[in-house]
């Protein structure tokens, strides 16, 4: 667990990369520098290493994740692309645009990462020391903005170390963002041969008029249309009916657990409140696998990222 010891710096070398890669691998926090402002790096394919992203930021945020990989085949293996993600990927990355596009059902995700929308955020970094860990680590890398929630984002080592010190395990030296404002985002709706539009998310150093000019105007998308944690209370309906608070599940019950209270599965074995926020929607969808046709919840305790945990949860019981 991190915070228990100082930060370590590793300087942008070969020796520093290869520190950084390993830490990622045995799904620890490395803040890595990118062209826009330096990001939180935790493997994408772990439950606890994205736990560990909430915990380190100070509570967490049920908007999805960034997903950060080394190549555009890389990215077609967690998203499905069309003809419009094609040209814009060629056009640029690597760089600072992110493009929220429909996820695999193999993709092998954690469930926080896309906050259990149908959709991933992917970025083909530009920066050349998070390439090489890219390259280095072999997966891919969530990596929100390196800094205490509600803090202004980093630019250097020393914002980073401002309010994360000693709660990740590594930082890498840099130096100055190039960019120091976040990536554009985009949302291309639709299908592959059923485009339908799309949407400047957040603006960013790819402007809309860059991207106006290789797709066209942009199209608001159907006012029923989830492209974003919490528009819709039903979205985080896992399908079937969900009692919440509860001790013991009844026969025809998926039981999703936390803390002492065992279950099928478990928010977090050992009462941790950011591990339970990340589990979420992997519980979530565990129990929409199942093939039992209700499910129950432990109670969770409404205090902190508790607060923000039951109101999913009651979203889910509607």
């Amino acid at each position: 667990m991190t915070g228990k010891n100082a930060t370590e710096t590793l300087r942008a070398d070969a020796a520093g990369i290869a520190r950084a890669a390993a830490i990622l691998r045995d799904g620890g926090l490395v803040a890595l520098p990118t062209e826009t402002v330096y990001g939180l790096g935790a493997r994408a394919d772990s439950d606890e290493a994205v736990a560990r992203i909430y915990e380190a930021k100070g509570r967490p945020s049920f908007n999805p994740l960034i997903v950060h990989v080394a190549s555009t085949d890389q990215a077609e293996r967690l998203a499905v692309f069309d003809e419009r993600a094609r040209v814009l990927a060629d056009r640029f990355w690597p760089g600072p645009l992110t493009m929220v596009l429909p996820l695999r059902d193999d993709a092998g995700l954690a469930g926080a990462v896309s906050a259990g929308l149908p959709t991933i955020a992917l970025r083909v970094p530009g920066h050349p020391v998070m390439r090489a860990v890219l390259d280095a680590g072999g997966v891919p890398l969530a990596a929100p903005s390196a800094n205490r929630s509600e803090s202004v984002s980093p630019t250097s080592v020393a914002h980073v170390l401002a309010t994360l010190d000693g709660r990740i395990d590594a930082v890498i030296d840099g130096g100055l963002c190039e960019q120091g404002l976040e990536s554009t985002i985009v949302v291309l709706r639709g299908s592959a041969g059923r485009p339908a539009g799309w949407s400047l998310l957040r603006p960013g150093p790819v402007t809309l008029a860059k991207i106006h000019a290789e797709l066209g105007p942009p199209q608001d998308g159907p006012a029923d249309r989830i492209e974003a944690p919490g528009q819709l209370a039903r979205h985080y309906s896992p399908g079937k009916p969900v009692r919440l608070d509860a001790d013991e599940a009844q026969a025809d019950e998926f039981f999703i657990g936390f803390g002492a209270i065992a279950g099928d599965v478990s928010l977090s074995p050992v009462g941790d409140l950011a591990q339970a926020a990340a589990r979420l929607y992997s519980c979530l969808h565990e129990g929409a696998r199942s093939e039992k046709p209700r499910i129950a919840v432990a109670p969770i305790p409404a205090t902190e990222i508790g607060i923000a945990i039951n109101d999913r949860l009651r979203r889910a019981a509607t």
